[in-house]
């Protein structure tokens, strides 16, 4: 299997029914995205696959052949990212196990041209924080909201 994994080009040799998650984490040492549920509920593993947010401990690798993936360390490597940085402004990480996840899934949305209303991407992010960091999530997605003159 052959895709793009943050901008670099990658071959895994191994089973296409193999869930992107563990390819991420075991063969190429990328752990900011997190092994939660196993089921694709939780979306700790969120990652980009061309851009959509997937659950990565769901889908399997033959689905990324010839595709461009992005985990949490792609989306930005030094915290530039206007998602990364309305979470940091609003303090959102309690553990933060859940939040590279969540970053992820709420960088694909506002991704978006034209961006949908702010109460969809409520209703568009799925994913489940254990510590129930909610709020701060809702006002950093309202900061962005404000940032893009929405």
């Amino acid at each position: 299997m052959k895709f793009i994994l943050n901008g670099k080009p990658v071959t895994f040799d191994g089973e296409p029914d193999t869930p992107l998650l563990w390819v991420l984490r075991e063969d190429q040492q990328l752990t900011g995205t997190k092994f939660g549920c196993g089921i694709g509920a939780c979306g700790a593993c969120t990652v980009h696959v061309d851009g959509e947010a997937v659950r990565s401990c769901c889908y399997p690798l033959l689905l990324v052949e010839g595709r461009h993936v992005t985990t949490i360390e792609g989306l930005s490597p030094d915290r530039s990212h206007l998602v990364q940085k309305a979470w940091i402004k609003e303090e959102v990480p309690q553990c933060g196990y859940c939040q590279s996840g969540m970053i992820m899934a709420v960088s694909a949305v506002m991704a978006r041209k034209p961006l949908p209303p702010e109460p969809q991407v409520y209703k568009e992010i799925t994913n489940i924080c254990r510590c129930a960091t909610y709020h701060r999530i809702r006002l950093a997605i309202h900061r962005l909201y404000q940032e893009q003159g929405e």
